[in-house]
């Protein structure tokens, strides 16, 4: 776990754009797009037209990421 952040492109919209996320929520973001069935820039896009303009697409992802796997954890308690 290094903690720096990675740089990769995304099209959002028609556009390309580029989000720096740690390794660990690329990983973590990827597998929530794909349990939903869905491409990463169409995740990302969907994160993208919901987000307050005032916060950043990295920051918007971070916040999904944890959310997801805060609802996650929260089933699995529920369950028990």
């Amino acid at each position: 776990m290094s903690g720096r952040p990675v740089k990769h492109s995304l099209s959002l919209s028609g556009h390309r754009t580029s989000v720096s996320l740690e390794a660990e929520f690329w990983q973590a973001f990827r597998a929530l797009a794909r349990e939903k069935g869905l491409a990463i820039n169409a995740l990302a896009a969907q994160i993208d037209a919901a987000r307050d303009p005032e916060v950043g697409l990295a920051s918007s992802i971070r916040v999904y990421v944890l959310k997801q796997l805060q609802e996650e954890r929260e089933k699995m308690r529920s369950a028990l």
